[in-house]
């Protein structure tokens, strides 16, 4: 069994860490945060064989926590491995601003440089990881990410600062940070000469791509409307924005249309997708009668029996289904095929519905024939 030693285990990266590192078996998880005191630090040191130093000063009230909490912390941790003479694979987070000649940087290029020559003394494997903005679940607005400020702000209508819409950068998501780090625990052979690594999925955008983005995210509670899901950032980008809403606003609710026939619902809508939508009818109530050239629907019956019926409207043959929500199935309606829907229950028939695009009042498709 394989122990592990996080530090920054309660910070953004951490805690997303930590979790998938107790989705693994066979591993003893040790967890290190700024709270907890340096014979802590060394009693895990001592069992560790694998370290994540994800610990570090991000946005400090002094300068000097740099160095302390970026420089010096890291110092500690390689004086007390080669104290108990432990030459142990560690990954460190550090960051694209090691490039730049600002504190922040400057404070974990240090950190780099001290882990690169405790390597080169010990033949111990680092993994240096200069990370981009890292966006995702559980961080921290106004201190990890525009993404996390955004989001944070957007969702609860606070205002948001742009200072410059055209401005491009870089973001990795959380998850795929924690994939990578899962992966490296059980590398077999690791190149002892590399130290450098980087994220291999990273999304690039500008500012003002961004916050577009997440405006219509918000909006998809007014709208229904879902963005392209293919695209793997939006869906990145959902996860994240929907870790930040209120507690009070996870629900959304819908507006039904009612009449004597009973009540429709519109659930989803996409320009991708189309809609999905639920019915209700009451007993003996006959929905449809009508046919679409282009339009494509599916009939599920969740709850009640009914029957369907179908009819090429070039011919006179109607095709019967018998169906209920006892035996759920799904019943394709195809372009010029008349069809209607018939509640043969004592309670109310619900059904759920797709159409292979989003109503439109304007060009409906819908062309009212008997079956």
């Amino acid at each position: 069994m394989k122990t592990i030693l996080v530090t920054g285990s309660n910070g953004f990266m951490g805690k997303n860490l930590m979790e998938g590192l107790k989705r693994q078996e066979n591993l003893k998880i040790k967890a290190f945060d700024i709270e907890d005191d340096m014979a802590t630090l060394r009693s895990h040191l001592k069992e560790a064989d694998f370290i994540f130093h994800l610990a570090g000063v991000n946005r400090p009230q002094e300068l000097e926590e740099f160095e302390i909490g970026n420089v010096d912390f890291t110092k500690t941790i390689v004086k007390i491995l080669e104290e108990f003479n432990k030459p142990i694979p560690l990954v460190f987070a550090s960051s694209i601003q090691a490039e730049i000649e600002n504190p922040y940087g400057l404070s974990k290029k240090k950190a780099e440089a001290i882990l690169i020559e405790y390597s080169r003394k010990t033949f111990a494997k680092i993994y240096i990881y200069r990370f981009p903005n890292v966006f995702g679940k559980w961080s921290r607005p106004n201190y990890n990410s525009a993404v996390a400020t955004f989001c944070h702000n957007i969702s609860r209508g606070l205002d948001i600062t742009i200072s410059d819409a055209h401005k491009e950068i870089e973001l990795v998501y959380i998850d795929d940070i924690v994939n990578e780090f899962l992966i490296l625990i059980s590398e077999d052979s690791p190149d002892i000469g590399k130290k450098y690594y980087a994220a291999e999925r990273t999304y690039k955008v500008t500012l003002g791509e961004l916050v577009n983005k997440i405006y219509l995210l918000r909006d998809i509670r007014q709208t229904s409307i879902l963005p392209d899901f293919s695209d793997d950032f939006m869906k990145c980008l959902y996860a994240t924005y929907l870790s930040f809403l209120d507690k009070k606003d996870f629900s959304i609710k819908l507006e039904a249309k009612k009449d004597q026939r009973g009540s429709l619902v519109e659930i989803l809508k996409s320009n991708h997708f189309g809609q999905i939508f639920v019915s209700t009818s009451r007993k003996g109530v006959i929905r449809g009668n009508h046919y679409h050239n282009t339009k494509i629907e599916k009939f599920c019956v969740l709850k009640g029996k009914a029957v369907i019926k179908l009819r090429n409207i070039l011919e006179s043959e109607i095709l019967t289904y018998a169906v209920s929500g006892e035996e759920v199935e799904v019943i394709d309606i195809p372009p010029g095929y008349t069809h209607s829907i018939e509640n043969l229950s004592e309670e109310e028939l619900v059904v759920l519905f797709w159409a292979n695009q989003i109503y439109d009042p304007q060009n409906p498709d819908t062309h009212f024939k008997q079956v």
